[in-house]
């Protein structure tokens, strides 16, 4: 059935968890279609954007066997049922094969291979990783000589496999794809259940304390199937996947979603949808492997809306989005620029990817994020002592903290004193989203609760920043907050008040961070000395109050004197109200297109 709203769901639920849910494991799902579609593309890989011939093509069977090809070569090099493959790859055909293979006889623990070595270093360890996988030298990607002889010095003394290099890697302890392909034919006994921890996700954590999501295998195949089921994936799909596999969305929400349909998944080389060349004809690439859905970061949509269609989009029926707030205005004018419809989703690292989204054959809503994913539950609550309180369940259209419930939670973090506030025991995952559900059950982001940055899908938690800031002799207190950007979504703003009224060198302090914030990603794109912090009646830094002072300064800085007389004002609710002519809206719109703002207008001299 095509599903359309909330009714749709219900009926779907009528059927039962098994119906919609058959197999509960990524395994599980690739092994169906290698055994019904085996000579079908599963994976399409671009080493040359420029030369479609050049592509490689795997089918569900070649996939099924490297993946438990790759599982027998863990197996061998130590990787156990309580053990990790850390894999610090790109998004590419081996980086697939490697984090599949791992869940069938231990964990994956996918890493972002930009974090700082220490950082890295951390997480391995936190992982209780037994092999790693680092993507090999190249042109294009150069971080093995600087990743792997670090992580050495860090004291990793694990093997260390290299893939998907086109020059010598020096120091590897194999090559994955030369392993894989001496070990094709080999079985291994897959362990578990699908109730088992299949891998460990990291999201943003505080310098030194690993902050890694714990996923069971059925939190990854019921995202897979919830999101197949939202965007209609089937088998004549060649969905375009331009996130990479240490986010959620790149590996779940529009990877394993797609295969579960059996539908092609492309990958557009080793730097995805950062490829400029790639980017510069990415209709000609549609056109010409016949692209029917999209999915990237709002970002990605805003280069999309910048890029001339310049070929045949026939094929492409849907441009899907997520990781970051959705501005209307941009998907409006995406929309407007391409003829073809955007979909949001909301989702977390927390919920394999995956909490709400909006169904291609129902309607885009402005600022909504769609729909409950088949059998979850969704629901807004009050506070109670400034905590959540799961008895204050809101109404339809009142606003407080969302949360939800089901297969997609995750089981907690690694590190269970983290759980409290965002785990609770009734089995609630925490967003730490302000939002509201409609009468027709659309969720409404309005604002956060939770103090995470996040910075083009990629998380960033403010605590890192403020120790960095913290450790200056001359700062006494500081607070991190996301300031609003058209490209990035948010960027990383930070508020000092400094002692005996000392003034930082802007440089300077920027350097002095970026020696102690592991997360480049992370470092703060702008400093403001305040006078004193904002605080609650108890006594701690109110962020609220600081996140209004982000918006007002990224707005000023992007109209510089659009808006008549500066006047803009920012209410509690966070909506920007802009006091200008009618003439000078359009400009003041344009000139805001992409940023993660509710816009209201009001024209000079009225009340």
């Amino acid at each position: 059935m095509k599903l359309r709203n909330a009714q749709d769901i219900l009926e779907i639920e009528t059927r039962g968890f098994e119906d919609f849910v058959p197999h509960r494991s990524a395994w599980a799902i690739i092994e169906h279609q290698a055994t019904t579609r085996p000579d079908a593309v599963a994976l399409e890989y671009l080493n040359d954007c420029d030369a479609p011939q050049q592509d490689t093509r795997v089918t569900f069977s070649q996939l099924a066997q490297r993946i438990e090809a790759a599982a027998w070569v863990f197996q061998n090099a130590g990787v156990g049922p309580d053990q990790s493959v850390a894999v610090l790859t790109q998004h590419t055909v081996s980086g697939q094969i490697a984090l599949w293979g791992a869940q069938l006889v231990g964990r994956a623990c996918p890493i972002n291979p930009l974090l700082k070595p220490e950082a890295i270093a951390g997480l391995i360890r936190a992982a209780n990783a037994a092999v790693v996988v680092v993507t090999g030298m190249s042109d294009e990607v150069g971080y093995w000589n600087t990743v792997v002889p670090a992580l050495r010095a860090e004291g990793i003394k694990l093997p260390i496999f290299c893939c998907d290099g086109d020059q010598a890697s020096p120091g590897n302890d194999g090559v994955l794809e030369d392993l894989v392909a001496a070990a094709q034919g080999q079985k291994v006994a897959v362990w578990g259940d699908d109730q088992s921890i299949a891998a460990l996700y990291h999201t943003g954590g505080t310098t030194g304390q690993p902050k890694l999501v714990r996923h069971r295998r059925q939190n990854q195949a019921h995202v897979a199937h919830a999101c197949a089921a939202m965007y209609d994936f089937g088998p004549d799909d060649i969905m375009l996947n331009g996130f990479p596999l240490f986010h959620v969305a790149g590996a779940f929400v529009f990877g394993l979603s797609a295969l579960s349909a059996g539908s092609r998944l492309v990958i557009p080389g080793r730097l995805g949808m950062r490829n400029q060349r790639f980017m510069r004809a990415v209709w000609q690439q549609v056109e010409q492997r016949g692209i029917t859905k999209i999915g990237a970061v709002p970002t990605v949509l805003a280069a999309l809306n910048s890029t001339p269609v310049d070929a045949n989009i026939a094929t492409l029926r849907f441009l899907l989005t997520g990781g970051s707030p959705l501005p209307t205005e941009l998907a409006d004018a995406v929309e407007t620029h391409t003829g073809v419809p955007v979909r949001n989703i909301l989702g977390m690292t927390e919920s394999a990817g995956a909490i709400a989204a909006e169904p291609v054959h129902g309607p885009r809503t402005p600022l909504s994020c769609g729909l409950r994913l088949p059998f979850t539950e969704l629901a807004v609550f009050g506070e109670t002592n400034g905590e959540v309180d799961p008895n204050k369940r809101l109404s339809a259209g009142e606003t407080g903290i969302v949360a939800t419930r089901g297969p997609n939670v995750a089981d907690g973090y690694s590190e269970v004193s983290r759980n409290p506030g965002t785990f609770l025991s009734e089995g609630w995952l925490v967003t730490g989203d302000l939002g509201s559900i409609d009468a027709d059950g659309s969720l409404f982001i309005t604002g956060r609760k939770k103090d995470v940055i996040i910075r083009s899908a990629h998380n960033i938690d403010p605590q890192m920043i403020e120790d960095a800031l913290l450790a200056h002799p001359h700062i006494e207190t500081a607070a991190a907050v996301g300031m609003p950007d058209a490209y990035a979504g948010e960027l990383p703003m930070a508020f000092i008040v400094t002692r005996d009224q000392w003034t930082p060198d802007q440089q300077a302090l920027l350097s002095f961070l970026a020696d102690r914030i592991e997360d480049p990603l992370a470092v703060p794109k702008q400093i403001e000395v305040i006078d004193e912090m904002p605080m609650t009646p108890v006594g701690k830094i109110f962020k609220p109050a600081l996140r209004r002072e982000a918006i007002r300064a990224a707005v000023d800085l992007v109209l510089g004197d659009v808006a008549e007389g500066g006047k803009v004002t920012i209410g509690e609710d966070n909506a920007v109200t802009i006091h200008a002519s009618k003439a000078s809206e359009a400009a003041i719109r344009k000139r805001l297109v992409g940023m993660p703002l509710t816009l209201h207008f009001s024209r000079l001299g009225e009340a």
